[in-house]
């Protein structure tokens, strides 16, 4: 991944070829309507994720980084031991890396619903989008989803569709509250009732506050009103206020939101991921932690486990996991299971 300051000058820090993230932002709307209650499987009501039966579903996970380690399928039964109940999903459009294709992602939604978890999936490609060279655009990634659409049919009770990861860096950044709208518009069209997610731009952290300022807009420009707002939290959020600030304005808004990336540490700053979880848990709203194992370039850190081996807890796993506001204490396994 790749990350960046607030003034938005680069820091290198990458994981493999990833990138990603940064946050801060203006006010939110006013409040986001309820959902249609006869949407299928998971969606959001009253600002809410909530599963089929109405009750809240609070995601507690982990990243994997699954294109680029295709062979660690025994992944999702170790996270699933660990105590989660969500697993975030890296896959590619096969712009940037191999594609996974429709067999792949069934495979995956399958290894999801096999060890009980809600599977987040995510295309990897998009990741800063007008700023990191190769990056593909929100209509790119629709098509990828449309493309794939076969795996997903049917799953609403099981997978959340991530649009596109990190969707723009710092350039041009005003761009993403349209192209996130016609990427919704486009997968509605499509037949998809799927709760999409979307991230903010600035490499996922919204120091600009695009997605924050537009969010009632996005939301409310979805027919099924069933879009997640994702923030991934690193070094923009290095202090108590800025956490609770991003995370309370969104929930007093009644616009749902969750964090669909944090660490302990990064390159562009010491994240507090002590508030990041407490206030999550305060909230009553998800968090997923990056990431699983195989990060490089740099940012090694940031693997929960050593070598993909669910005995070898790092510091950060450790953290994550078993500390306070942790997976283990405040995970709580989907309804649908």
């Amino acid at each position: 991944m790749k990350a960046r300051t607030r003034s938005g000058a680069l820091v290198v820090a990458a994981f493999a070829a990833l990138i990603g993230l940064i946050g801060l932002g203006g006010p939110v709307a006013a409040q986001a309507e309820p959902v249609d209650t006869a949407a299928v499987g998971l969606r959001i009501s009253n600002g809410r994720l909530v599963e089929s039966t109405g009750n809240d579903f609070v995601m507690r996970g982990v990243n994997h980084a699954h294109t680029w380690f295709r062979s660690q399928t025994n992944s999702f039964a170790d996270i699933k031991r660990l105590g989660a109940n969500t697993v975030r999903v890296v896959l590619s459009t096969g712009d940037r890396w191999t594609r996974n294709d429709a067999a792949d992602v069934t495979n995956v939604v399958n290894l999801c619903k096999a060890n009980r978890l809600i599977c987040v999936l995510e295309a990897h490609d998009t990741t800063g989008y007008g700023e990191q060279s190769g990056a593909v655009s929100l209509s790119r990634a629709a098509d990828y989803w449309i493309s794939v659409q076969s795996a997903l049919a049917g799953q609403e009770n099981y997978v959340v569709i991530n649009i596109g990861n990190e969707p723009y860096g710092n350039n041009n950044a005003a761009g993403w509250t349209a192209d996130t709208q016609n990427a919704i518009s486009r997968l509605r069209n499509a037949g998809f009732d799927h709760t999409l997610m979307v991230d903010a731009p600035n490499w996922g952290q919204d120091w600009s506050g695009t997605m924050r300022s537009n969010a009632q807009a996005v939301f409310n420009s979805d027919p099924d009103r069933n879009t997640l707002f994702s923030v991934h939290m690193y070094g923009v959020y290095d202090t108590a206020a800025e956490v609770r600030d991003y995370l309370n304005a969104f929930v007093n808004a009644r616009l749902p939101i969750v964090v669909g990336e944090f660490g302990h540490n990064h390159s562009d700053g010491n994240p507090d991921e002590d508030t990041i979880m407490a206030t999550a848990q305060q909230l009553r709203i998800g968090y997923l932690g990056w990431s699983w194992s195989g990060n490089s370039g740099g940012v090694e850190y940031l693997d929960l486990v050593t070598g993909f081996n669910a005995s070898q807890l790092t510091s950060w796993g450790q953290r994550l996991f078993n500390g306070a506001n942790g997976i283990a204490a405040t995970s709580r396994e989907a309804d649908i299971y």
